[in-house]
């Protein structure tokens, strides 16, 4: 009887250790700092190169911009400028006041000259950082503490675009302006904190004893980099970091969330800033034919897909714009509603086709996202459920990286596509699908953002109606050509928006100030351990 309970308290020990060599298990700071843990991959945390959600979220707490958005809200407010922008009356030149008596964590003095640099760096170091002000025309110092913007042509969003973390002011002293020239694993800037470590499975932020905005709630956070889903709900069910975000599957969000009363742990959920749409590529049979692509539209079942493949963890989309952003509109609810299987028979039958000669669609989703796996084959089984022979989906699978590399070589005749907004404004939404810089009515866009998203989307209406509304300084005017945008995209059905993700931050017990942000950003100086 000895000698069996010595061999299984041998075996648990092994097993014990076997599984704490798989990956070091992160400990939660007893001293008042902060632990926050996430799957997220980061490759820079250069502003001018970073483009990930995660370094973003970063630099939301490592930097200032000249306007961010009031907590709690979606109310622009200044934050390295003193007041919004005095605007010239030909929309061109936008003059900013700036703060004094700001330093960066290199102890650099703040002013006109260093904000200049950096949105020049921003400009001019030709990185990947989704926002490159090339709206911009010149950004010069007009005073110690005034900043002068010309742009090249109006741009009604421009403050909003300010907001953008790529946008935050760095040291002069640490950074140079050179195309490729980039810090990846550095950070000198103005913000509430300031960067101390950045490993491969660690980054650790110390507050800013001298920011100017007061002191954090914490004296620090440490981000723990996680290898998988699994890592990170373990960690947070047994404590051993104090946030999640960021990488947890549906049914570990299901579990936490039911498990949060119980627990004493905190879940924030907020609608997110990415939307998932279907491209389809209009010089592409039969996608050029618009009934196909009307078709198309109305077979989609979205509160299907929120219920049987997300567990209510999306929102059903029925614009290009967010569910939550101030004018959106559900177009596509409205013109086509959710699984219309009669109104897609209709409509393919218009098309010319039937049983004897179907639509045959390629339908290509992303190797790598298994819920973009699961929405492909959940709409394949519905269409072939409820409109049989008369339109065949053909799936097919290509890595992320690869099919962001590809689009615009038209390889794809329909793809699910995932994008988030640079800044919180519809021109972020609108503008990167529909604009086309050359093309027309035959040749479809030959160059511009319809054709890098291998749509090729080619309207004179539309190009007209971007540049009206980026233009129009009248907030009720602008809502107007907003909506006819929308509705343009309805009709034409050049893309098909499908859900819209949400957000979700797991708090532990004893930790206050967390927030998810309009922008869905964490504000890590709020955040505070009990003692």
């Amino acid at each position: 009887m000895m000698k069996w309970w010595r061999s299984l308290v041998l075996f648990c020990l092994c097993a014990f250790l076997a599984v704490s060599c798989g990956q070091s298990t992160p400990t939660a700071s007893p001293d008042g700092r902060i632990v926050l843990g996430t799957t997220a991959t980061i490759s820079t945390i250069d502003p001018a190169d970073a483009s990930s959600s995660f370094a973003s979220m970063l630099l939301y707490n490592l930097s200032d911009r000249l306007y961010t958005y009031k907590l709690g809200t979606n109310d622009l407010e200044p934050q390295l400028a003193t007041a919004l922008p005095k605007v010239s009356a030909d929309g061109l030149t936008y003059t900013i006041p700036l703060r004094q008596g700001v330093v960066f964590h290199d102890g650099t003095p703040f002013n006109a000259e260093a904000m200049a640099f950096s949105l020049n760096r921003l400009r001019e170091n030709k990185g990947s950082a989704p926002v490159r002000l090339s709206e911009v025309e010149a950004v010069t110092a007009s005073g110690e503490y005034e900043l002068t913007i010309k742009l090249e042509k109006p741009f009604t969003a421009f403050p909003t675009l300010l907001t953008f973390t790529g946008a935050c002011a760095v040291s002069p002293k640490a950074y140079k302006i050179e195309a490729d020239a980039f810090q990846p694993k550095e950070f000198v800037g103005t913000g509430p904190y300031k960067l101390t470590k950045f490993g491969t499975d660690r980054i650790r932020m110390e507050a800013f004893d001298q920011y100017w905005g007061g002191k954090p709630a914490n004296p620090g956070v440490d981000i723990q980099l996680l290898s998988g889903g699994a890592n990170l709900y373990n960690s947070f069910r047994t404590g051993s970091i104090d946030l999640a975000i960021q990488g947890l599957a549906i049914e570990q969000i299901r579990n936490l969330r039911d498990d949060a009363e119980n627990r004493g742990w905190q879940m924030i959920e907020q609608p997110g800033g990415s939307i998932s749409v279907l491209v389809p590529n209009l010089r592409s049979a039969p996608l050029d034919k618009l009934e196909v692509r009307q078709a198309l539209a109305a077979a989609v079942d979205r509160p299907l897909l929120q219920s049987r493949v997300f567990a209510g963890q999306i929102d059903p989309l029925y614009s290009l714009l967010p569910n939550h952003m101030k004018g959106q509109k559900p177009v596509f609810q409205a013109a086509y509603g959710d699984g219309k299987f009669e109104q897609a028979k209709a409509r393919l039958q218009a098309a010319g086709f039937s049983t004897q000669n179907p639509a045959v669609i390629e339908l290509w989703y992303r190797s790598n996202i298994t819920n973009d796996q699961l929405a492909a084959l959940t709409l394949k089984a519905l269409i072939k459920k409820n409109l049989g022979d008369i339109l065949k989906i053909e799936l097919n699978s290509v890595e992320s990286t690869t099919a962001y590399n590809r689009l615009e070589q038209g390889v794809y005749p329909t793809f699910i596509l995932d994008w988030s907004g640079d800044y919180f404004d519809p021109d972020t939404y609108l503008y990167p699908f529909l604009e086309c810089s050359k093309g027309n009515a035959e040749t479809l866009c030959e160059s511009g953002q319809s054709a890098a998203w291998g749509s090729f989307y080619f309207s004179d209406q539309a190009n007209q109606l971007l540049a009206a509304s980026r233009q129009e300084q009248d907030p009720a005017k602008r809502q107007k050509l907003l909506e006819q945008l929308q509705q343009i995209v309805a009709t034409e059905v050049p893309f098909i928006p499908m859900w819209q993700g949400k957000d979700y931050l797991f708090v532990q017990k004893g930790i206050t100030g967390a927030s998810l942000e309009v922008t869905q950003k964490v504000p890590f100086w709020k955040l505070k351990k009990a003692s």
